[in-house]
């Protein structure tokens, strides 16, 4: 078996350096953003069109556009300063609130780490024969337990950073979107896009570095002992979704809290406009938008990036990589999310430099564009790195075995897992987009009521599962057929190569959505309120995109998770027929529903809570509805943050426990069921959801604009088709931002977890099974035995 070719040293210079040129590239979009001030200024001395002209051409266009739409006020720009200033004001409170309380949690569940998994060898201190090469030493478990837990809290605290520097570049971004909005739809487009992109590049970049730190930090005290290194660097992707599971639930509730009661009470009884400043619960709605669908999807897709990288390393370290001490092959995850980082790069720059959007009609082509050349760039990226850093045949650990594989068979594993990635996009774009029939379909339904929309969204969500599924089940079957369970782990990380592209589109949407309410809040025109909607409509598209390729990356990522657990729990097969299996099975096809519950109800508690305090600004305060008075905004932002505060730690407690409960009394057999059963159930059930809701907001989004012959004869905005669809968007809210993408951090969460303890649950787990099935064998013995002495 041969070398690669790319020596190690090039590997140890290339990865940080992506990493950097990630870093620097998102430092210099938001310098671009910047650019765009938010304090009047009066242009060519005392601000005339003539004396703008006399000095500069440019500056004399910009200002007669403003002067043609009325809005070269003073006042305009510091209502929107003023507005952006409450909504960061606002999201940054709630995210320290929740911090404090994750941190505790973070705090309670690292000590649980470090003594579950030193009590493995007793917290003995010396060296053990290896787990997969019983002729070697490897290093105690206690050391495991130590760096497992410093894993742990890096991953967390790097994916708590990720969600927060998201929320302040995304409230930083949405008034300056809106103010560019007044030159046209272009300028406000590339104004929202580049603000996604430096979240989009941080979050790849400094996910990556700081698992390539970690592992050579580690490597210092480990040396030759990859299989404990690789074990031990497990942590960090528990840590990643760990904190993504509370981002997305408290962020989701917080959100869907505030949006349901602004839009039951203000569109549907005061039939007052959407984000209209006498509306109470609007500013909670703009940072909810901020806090979960920015901050909550960065921890999201930060987790999805470091589970997969550490699922692909662990498989890695017990095969020829790692058996050899080959370190480019074995950083062969690392180097794709490298190379990734240069192809997103290179892609951003047909968004923002090398061409120009004009008109409305092209901001969701160009964003289809964005996938469509990231995923062709990067599988050259991918075909290069898999020939200069793989050799050209090696041995992958296949339970147990080790399985001959090429390096071009690897590098199928990981393009099939890219493409499938862009058709899930494309799939889940034509199912929630109101461009297509079956968004246009539903828009259709809301004629005779809410009832019919909502039997309409329902069968669109079911009927947009068939295609992804059939696309990750190639994919699997591909992926696993050629190079076992690394195979499904590098092509769960091809998926997320373009992590940073998917980011910017995905954080665009809630962005523009922000620029709307802001343009509405100020009092601008109604032309500026058709150009944000605009970029807002393609942003909830967007927005669905990147939670299809959330949901597609984690099945891919909890099966070799899942494959990784399994063979460190030492199960030779996971037969379902067993009762310990079966019964794992079904409980864990049923968390996804039990999960989903909770977290629906808690949206629905929360927004009885938003809506009765809507209700009664509206009916006490005198002047509300004349806009002669301003509302209590800090009473609304108040009740979503207590609400999503307490309601996101049953729903977190919940996924947390479940394997440590499973895997302590019932053991690794019920466990893998139960990890089964949560993958298979909770991918149909977050894909449907997200999908539905998706759908549900573009249809009203459809008819409030009124852009075609057809949605004119079902508009306008105020009549009763409007407001039956604004109750299946509302219907919606809490499926497509709460419980549909925390499911997918649920299957993946789960999976790391168990693989994390899995050498706790192998030594001491299925205590009733231990304790009860040996006391129910020896009384049915002696049952036999007394039967038998009757005769």
């Amino acid at each position: 078996m041969a070398a690669a070719i790319l020596p190690d040293l090039a590997t140890q210079v290339l990865v940080p350096a992506a990493a950097v040129v990630g870093i620097a590239f998102a430092v210099v979009q938001w310098v671009l953003v910047s650019k765009v001030k938010m304090t009047a200024e009066r242009r060519g001395g005392e601000g005339s069109p003539g004396a703008a002209a006399g000095k500069d051409g440019g500056a004399a266009s910009e200002y007669l556009i403003e002067e043609e739409e009325g809005l070269n006020e003073h006042n305009v720009v510091e209502k929107c300063s003023e507005i952006q200033h409450a909504i960061s004001e606002g999201a940054t409170s709630f995210l320290f609130t929740e911090y404090k309380y994750v941190g505790l949690f973070m705090g309670i569940f690292a000590v649980l780490i470090f003594l579950f998994l030193g009590s493995v060898e007793g917290f003995s201190t010396k060296s053990q024969p290896c787990h997969y090469s019983k002729d070697r030493m490897c290093k105690p478990a206690l050391a495991n337990a130590i760096f497992s837990t410093v894993a742990f809290v890096l991953g967390a605290v790097t994916s708590l950073v990720s969600g927060f520097l998201g929320m302040k570049i995304a409230t930083y971004a949405n008034a300056r979107t809106t103010l560019e909005a007044r030159k046209g739809v272009g300028k406000a487009f590339i104004t929202a896009f580049r603000s996604g992109a430096v979240m989009g590049f941080l979050l790849a970049a400094s996910g990556l570095v700081v698992l390539y730190i970690a592992i050579k930090l580690f490597g210092i005290y480990y040396g030759d002992d990859w299989e404990g290194l690789f074990e031990a660097i497990t942590g960090y992707g528990l840590g990643g979704s760990s904190m993504a599971l509370f981002g997305r639930v408290g962020g989701g509730i917080y959100t869907k809290a505030a949006d349901v009661g602004a839009d039951l009470v203000g569109k549907v009884e005061r039939n007052i406009p959407e984000d209209d400043p006498r509306n109470p619960a609007v500013i909670a709605d703009n940072v909810g938008d901020n806090v979960g669908d920015i901050a909550g999807m960065g921890s999201d897709l930060f987790g999805s990036y470091a589970e997969s990288s550490c699922a692909a390393l662990v498989v890695a370290s017990i095969s020829s990589f790692g058996i050899n001490h080959e370190f480019t092959p074995m950083l062969y995850p690392l180097l794709i999310s490298s190379v990734g980082i240069i192809a997103c790069l290179i892609t951003t720059l047909f968004a923002t430099d090398f061409f120009e959007i004009k008109a409305v009609d092209e901001i969701e082509p160009a964003l289809k564009k964005q996938l469509i050349i990231s995923t062709v760039v990067m599988t050259v990226g991918i075909a290069l790195v898999s020939w200069l850093g793989l050799p050209y045949s090696f041995t992958i650990f296949n339970f147990g075995a080790q399985k001959t594989v090429y390096n071009w068979q690897l590098f199928l594993c990981v393009a099939v897992g890219l493409w499938a990635g862009l058709i899930i996009g494309f799939v889940t774009e034509y199912y929630t987009s109101n461009a297509y029939s079956p968004v246009q379909d539903v828009a259709d339904s809301c004629r005779t009521g809410a009832a019919t929309n909502v039997i309409f969204g329902l069968a669109l969500g079911y009927k947009s599962v068939i295609i992804p599924i059939f696309a990750i089940a190639f994919s699997i079957f591909l992926s696993f057929s050629l190079a076992a369970m690394y195979g499904v782990a590098v092509a769960a990380l091809g998926m997320l190569s373009t992590i940073a592209t998917g980011l910017a589109i995905d954080a665009y949407g809630p962005i523009s959505d922000n620029a709307g309410g802001i343009a509405e809040m100020a009092g601008m025109s109604h032309r500026i309120r058709e150009r944000t909607d605009a970029l807002d409509a393609a942003g909830n598209t967007t927005a669905a995109i990147g939670k299809g390729f959330a949901i597609g990356s984690a099945a891919l990522v909890s099966l070799a998770l899942f494959g990784a657990f399994v063979s460190r729990a030492a199960i030779s097969t996971v037969d379902v027929l067993t009762p310990k299996v079966f019964i794992g099975l079904i409980v864990g096809a049923m968390l996804p529903y039990w999960f989903s519950a909770m977290t629906m109800k808690s949206v629905g508690s929360a927004a009885l809570k938003m809506v009765e305090e809507v209700r009664r600004q509206f009916n006490s305060i005198p002047g509300l509805m004349e806009g002669t008075t301003k509302p209590d905004y800090a009473t609304c932002v108040k009740i979503s943050t207590d609400a999503s505060i307490k309601e996101m730690i049953p729903p977190g407690a919940l996924v947390m426990l479940s394997p440590l409960i499973v895997g302590i009394f019932f053991g690794v057999e019920t466990l893998s069921g139960l990890l089964a059963g949560a993958l298979v159930s909770g991918v149909q059930i977050a894909i449907s959801a997200s999908n539905t809701g998706g759908a549900w907001d573009n249809a009203k989004k459809y008819i409030e604009a009124g852009a075609s012959e057809h949605a004119r004869t079902l508009g306008p905005k105020g009549s009763d088709c409007h407001k039956a669809a604004v109750i299946g968007d509302t219907i919606g809210d809490p499926l497509k931002d709460t419980s549909g993408p925390s499911l997918n951090i649920l299957i993946k969460l789960m999976a790391v977890e168990s693989l994390v303890f899995a050498p706790f649950f192998a030594t001491h787990g299925g205590i009733l099974f231990k304790c009860r099935w040996e006391q129910i064998t020896g009384h049915l013995q002696t049952s036999k035995s007394s039967f038998g002495s009757l005769y």
